[in-house]
């Protein structure tokens, strides 16, 4: 299987703001096809630790074959390696309190994705309405398509794709059921609301974003990770994060300020760091990806077993009350 296959974003960025320690024990939450975790295998050596997240069982095939790849060529320099097909949201149940000297996640739908008609997540080539990250899991773009009332539907599809013309779009797509492949539903979109002057995507682009989240429960999983995440990590311990769009933007910029605020991390990009030129001419993809960093602050005296909910806004007030 060719590399090619997924272009790593950001790749020497992330391995500037993970500052890889040789021996440390590393997470990558979005394993994809193992790029951003071939180079800390490389850099961690054979005393280290690399885990690995993927919910999507194919990507983590795919992973697990380059990473054996590698181990060939490494030897008794790659590091130890643990792979599980999971979501990211479940890191706390794999991984103790303190016990990380870096994290990634690479919260961008995989090229992998993209690339094959089948898995029904682009429009660019006609396939099933099905956008599931793990085909495990039963809700499928079609049934969202077909089943969500109007009224529900159009107010996901401007919650979750920012599309100010999602009423228009509903109405378009309900009148149009039922609705099978990616490419009728491209239709559906582009003839409700054509693209405007000025655009620069498709006129589905947001749609097709909106189904693609709220099929996969993405924001909800970035939001557990990342209430999680500094208590998982060493004093000194990295924290790197890359999103592809406002929302997920949104939540990684909220939950530093918040680690700030609390006393837990200390933000180490002041704005996001983004893809020179040269990276954007060689995959157009990273034109919107947005990396932040930050590094766990030690906090003395303080319980660091992974909070949830209502104990993690009870811990927040109370730090800053202090």
């Amino acid at each position: 299987m060719s590399g090619e296959r997924h272009v790593p974003v950001l790749w020497m960025e992330v391995m500037e703001y993970l500052a890889v320690r040789r021996g440390g024990t590393y997470v990558d939450c979005t394993l994809g096809f193992a790029g951003h975790a071939s180079a800390i295998a490389k850099a961690l050596g054979g005393a280290g630790h690399l885990i690995g997240f993927d919910r999507d069982p194919e990507a983590l095939e795919l992973a697990r074959a380059r990473l054996a790849t590698l181990a060939g060529e490494l030897g008794e320099a790659m590091p130890k390696l643990t792979l599980i097909h999971g979501e990211f949201s479940r890191v706390a149940e794999f991984v103790k309190p303190g016990e990380l000297d870096g994290m990634l996640a690479d919260f961008g739908t995989s090229s992998m994705h993209l690339d094959q008609a089948h898995r029904g997540f682009s429009f660019q080539a006609d396939g099933p309405l099905d956008m599931r990250m793990n085909t495990a899991q039963e809700l499928t773009a079609e049934q969202v398509v077909n089943q969500v009332d109007e009224n529900d539907l159009a107010n996901l599809i401007y919650e979750l794709g920012e599309e100010r013309r999602s009423r228009r779009i509903a109405r378009a797509i309900v009148r149009a059921r039922p609705i099978t492949t990616t490419a009728q539903l491209a239709g559906v979109v582009r003839s409700s609301a054509p693209a405007m002057k000025g655009d620069k995507i498709h006129p589905a682009t947001r749609t097709f974003q909106a189904l693609r989240i709220h099929v996969n429960g993405e924001l909800d999983e970035i939001k557990a990770l990342l209430e999680n995440a500094p208590a998982l990590l060493k004093p000194g311990g990295r924290l790197v994060l890359i999103s592809f769009h406002s929302l997920e933007d949104r939540l990684a910029k909220d939950a530093m300020r918040d680690g700030k605020e609390a006393g837990t991390l200390e933000v180490l990009t002041r704005k996001p760091v983004t893809a020179g030129e040269d990276e954007v001419q060689r995959n157009p993809r990273s034109r919107s990806a947005k990396l932040r960093a930050a590094e766990r602050i030690e906090l003395t005296g303080v319980d660091r077993t992974p909070l949830r909910g209502a104990e993690k806004m009870k811990a927040r007030q109370q730090a800053r009350q202090r």
